[in-house]
């Protein structure tokens, strides 16, 4: 990675220095080296000189100037450096020989090829699936492929809630609801169910003991209830699995919250937990029979809005959503002395099972969860249980992948037939009301809006151009960010999207396919590089920062990163082709060209990759 590689030298030039001064090298110096906004600051600076003024007692400028002298003694960094200069108070800005940079590697720094588990998408299995849920799912392939793509083993989990309260909900409302509207997918009609079934709820509270028998019935098993449960979460499962592979998301195992209760998981886990003194019984107050997991710090939380003793167990012996994630994470880990057994659910899919085979699933150095904010709390609580039993290496290697929640703008939402009179700059989405877009019916949207605005329909599939351009943007903001979802503003095609970036890729690709059927010409290093334009120097700066970008992204488990970078590196190459004559330069600068497009076109194609976009030769 070339930043790391201009780090190291660096900082073995200044050792050097320390020597030549008669000082010694204290480990603690902190300095930066980065690419500077402006192009006339050279291609990286540091502020080297100013941090170490203290430390050498002498003036800014002349530690910069020894230090230039020490980088030319030592070779400018292999090479690589041509020219150095010295600004006020004291920046050294380092400008790259290009032509060295060409014909060097540059890798990422080597994982220790730990395997990683992320769970992601894990939508509960009583309806068809959102835009929300879309976002989480994105967001956590995307974090696949990333971190695949620079080194480590990872795995890919969907966990299934077979056990909770909105599953419980469709099934009442299988059993007391009549809709009399045409549905062409079962998810669909379950949506309508739901929604019909919490309303009935405030009509009639007593459908409310009905939750709890099914609850009941749901986690004991073996009921023609527990048997429907089961049915209508398989077949709503398998219909959010196929429609995510329309988006390129795709799983390694599916992880059934019914297996870890009736395969002993959440026993074992118990079992542990009794040993320690923050789990225990409560014998008086509001929850009185309640199995709590006693805080151990402050949270910012307030007690109205939790407990400040997590309830894992409830009076009535149901277990909490928590209460299974720990026993879930402590197999995620190698934690516990059990073991699920797997049979195949789809194509290269498997599942958790009562009868089936034995497979090396689990056994976590890392664990990753893709859950928004609002579970961070209980995300807390499965740290704090790690942690409680002594497990505080694998607390550390747990991460929450936090992110701002969907809602809907103004428009959508009245669109929705949302009442928006009340001037909100966003509406929330909510499955007990029936709110929200269906990924289905925003898919087909799209693919009308792109099937409308395209001439040429000759290269990728205008429902494919669709799911791109939806992915690109629930993945470019901010992990943070609410997104307030827009219908005009989702099925743009042109500025800071999906489609833009697939464009770009496809005219390099047919710029080099022209300059080998005209002019015989495959692109490779050119043996001397002309005196760049200022279009063409801009472009080949942002092209040496992409193993740097995918080493930031991988640390920060941030996709947005790569969609900043991407998007940058697409519009600096668009410009380049409309400033620089290409194919039809001089022959100096057409071979550098060419190559310059080359190297451009592997490198967006890559970002495209770990994005999970196509890369199409022809749009």
């Amino acid at each position: 990675m070339l930043s790391h590689f201009m780090m190291g030298s660096l900082v073995r030039s200044l050792k050097g220095l320390f020597d030549e001064l008669g000082t010694a090298w204290g480990e603690g110096v902190r300095f930066t080296l980065e690419q500077p906004a402006q192009l006339e600051h050279g291609d990286y600076s540091t502020n080297v000189a100013m941090q170490l003024a203290k430390v050498l007692r002498k003036p800014p400028m002349q530690i910069a100037e020894l230090l230039v002298k020490k980088l030319e003694q030592d070779g400018l960094m292999d090479h690589l450096i041509y020219k150095i200069e010295v600004a006020p108070p004291g920046f050294i800005n380092l400008f790259l020989d290009w032509e060295q940079w060409a014909n060097k590697s540059f890798t990422l720094p080597e994982v220790s090829g730990e395997k990683v588990v992320i769970e992601h998408t894990s939508i509960n299995p009583n309806k068809s699936a959102h835009i929300g849920h879309l976002r989480n799912s994105c967001i956590g392939d995307a974090l696949v492929k990333l971190l695949r793509r620079v080194g480590y083993e990872v795995e890919v989990h969907n966990y299934i809630d077979d056990l909770g309260n909105q599953l419980a909900d469709t099934v009442v409302g299988l059993h007391n609801t009549q809709l009399h509207k045409s549905h062409t997918r079962f998810g669909d009609f379950c949506w309508d169910v739901y929604s019909q079934i919490n309303k009935d709820y405030e009509k009639n509270p007593l459908l409310l003991e009905q939750r709890t028998h099914v609850l009941h019935a749901l986690e004991e098993g073996d009921s023609n209830t527990a048997w429907m449960g089961l049915l209508v979460a398989e077949r709503i499962v398998r219909e959010h699995v196929e429609e995510m592979k329309q988006f390129g998301i795709e799983y390694d195992l599916l992880v059934w919250e019914s297996s870890i209760v009736r395969e002993g998981f959440w026993s074992s886990a118990f079992d542990l937990l009794k040993q320690t003194q923050l789990f225990y019984k409560e014998t008086e107050g509001k929850l009185a029979g309640c199995w709590v997991l006693k805080q151990t710090q402050d949270t910012e939380e307030t007690e109205s809005e939790h407990q400040i003793d997590k309830v894992l167990v409830r009076s009535n012996g149901i277990l909490t959503y928590t209460a299974k994630d720990i026993a879930y994470h402590l197999w995620k880990f190698g934690l516990l002395d059990k073991s699920f057994v797997y049979k195949p659910f789809a194509d290269k899919l498997w599942t958790t099972s009562t009868a089936g085979t034995v497979a090396p699933f689990g056994q976590a150095a890392m664990v990753i969860n893709v859950i928004d904010h609002r579970q961070q709390y209980p995300q807390a609580m499965v740290k704090q249980a790690l942690e409680a039993l002594g497990f505080t290496g694998q607390a550390e290697k747990l991460r929450h992948v936090s992110y701002g929640v969907v809602s809907l703008s103004p428009n959508a939402a009245a669109e929705l037939q949302i009442d928006t009179s009340d001037g909100k700059s966003s509406y929330a989405m909510s499955g007990r009301q029936g709110i929200g877009i269906k990924i289905s019916d925003l898919l087909s949207l799209m693919e009308d809006v792109i099937d409308s605005k395209r001439s040429d329909k000759e290269g990728l599939s205008s429902r494919d151009i669709a799911a791109a351009a939806i992915r690109y943007y629930l993945l470019r903001f901010n992990l943070q960010t609410e997104v307030v979802f827009d219908l005009q503003q989702a099925t743009e095609i042109s500025g800071n999207t999906g489609v833009y970036l697939l464009y770009s890729y496809a005219r390099a690709f047919r710029v080099l396919s022209k300059a080998e059927q005209e002019l015989n010409r495959i692109p490779g290093a050119p043996s001397s590089f002309p005196t760049m334009e200022k279009q063409e120097y801009a472009l080949i700066r942002h092209l040496s920062h992409w193993e740097e970008t995918l080493y930031t992204a991988s640390k920060e488990l941030a996709p947005n990163i790569i969609c900043s970078y991407a998007h940058e590196m697409a519009t600096l190459f668009n410009h380049f082709y409309a400033a620089c004559a290409i194919l039809k330069a001089e022959e100096e600068s057409r071979d550098f060209r060419i190559w310059l497009v080359s190297r451009f076109k592997d490198t967006l194609g890559d970002a495209l990759q770990v994005l999970g976009l196509p890369t199409p030769s022809r749009m």
